[in-house]
């Protein structure tokens, strides 16, 4: 597989990285000490849609629904809302100074040895986008040897093997991978033929495919589950379990089902109930060996 690099990403990733590392051992607040203060101390971000995004200078998205929702919940305390950076988001709740993390955060190895994460509120499946009309792709298989971008540093990088082991099974092989500093980037050169598909997560493909029906189309799935969950730093067990409660509470009255169809255009009836915790677990939920 030959990559290559285009733009800084991947430097504000290991950066991110380091600092999560760095920030295990800091206690983050649990439950009763949110409770004592009064307010739960959450984390967002304000351009990454349809999670998170901001309209006429106010906070939008699925994501502004659900802390809506989570206000009528409970009454226990308030929630004060910080819009960070995404490249500074997990490393500021992994240090304590947030207790949660309430934006589209994807599932992974590397996330689960800092946080764990409460019960996935939508899929993160991977899939493939081609240019409208591209009769050269037509399955997983057309994509033998063809020219893929994705964000360098993404949560995607991780799971390119499965899309390895899919074009193997036909004989093929992935082919070059082009990373870029942001996915506007990949799906311009997409347009424009540098690149002959772009991989992302199942939500962010429909969102563009949304947008832009004309330039660009669907294609399969290139890996198996994944999963969007709200990381909570470790050893915070019982704002975990608030967290999975809620969860719980929207599925029960149907209203993340409902959020869900809003937001992404689709449901996700097979998310797993439990909140993910170990790499191993995940691992299982996810389909991967």
């Amino acid at each position: 597989m030959k990559k290559k690099l285009l733009g800084c990403k991947a430097v504000f990733q290991a950066l991110t990285s380091l600092a999560l590392v760095f920030s295990i051992g800091v206690q983050a607040a649990d439950l009763a000490e949110i409770e004592k203060r009064g307010a739960l101390k959450i984390a967002t971000e304000d351009d990454y849609a349809p999670f998170n995004f901001i309209t006429d200078g106010k906070p939008d998205g699925f994501h502004k629904d659900v802390l809506d929702e989570l206000k009528t919940y409970t009454n226990k305390f308030k929630l004060e809302q910080s819009i960070l950076p995404w490249t500074g988001l997990l490393a500021s709740v992994s240090a304590g100074q947030y207790d949660v993390a309430i934006t589209g955060a994807l599932v992974t190895d590397d996330r689960l040895k800092v946080f764990d994460f409460v019960a996935p509120v939508a899929s993160a499946q991977h899939f493939y986008v081609k240019r409208a009309g591209d009769n050269s792709i037509k399955s997983v298989a057309d994509l033998n040897g063809k020219t893929m971008g994705v964000q360098a540093g993404s949560a995607l990088l991780a799971r390119l093997p499965e899309l390895e082991a899919m074009l193997a099974k036909t004989g093929g092989k992935l082919g070059e991978v082009v990373e870029y500093q942001s996915y506007p980037e990949a799906y311009a050169d997409l347009a424009n033929g540098r690149l002959d598909y772009v991989v992302n997560a199942v939500i962010s493909v429909n969102d563009l495919v949304k947008a832009r029906p004309g330039v660009f189309e669907k294609g399969q799935a290139v890996s198996g589950n994944g999963f969007v969950g709200w990381p909570v730093p470790k050893n915070n067990p019982a704002l975990l379990k608030f967290l999975n409660g809620f969860v719980k509470h929207l599925k029960d009255t149907g209203k993340l089902k409902a959020l869900q169809m809003k937001w992404f255009g689709e449901t996700f009836d097979h998310l797993p109930d439990e909140a993910i915790t170990t790499d191993t677990q995940f691992h299982q939920l996810a389909g991967l060996k």
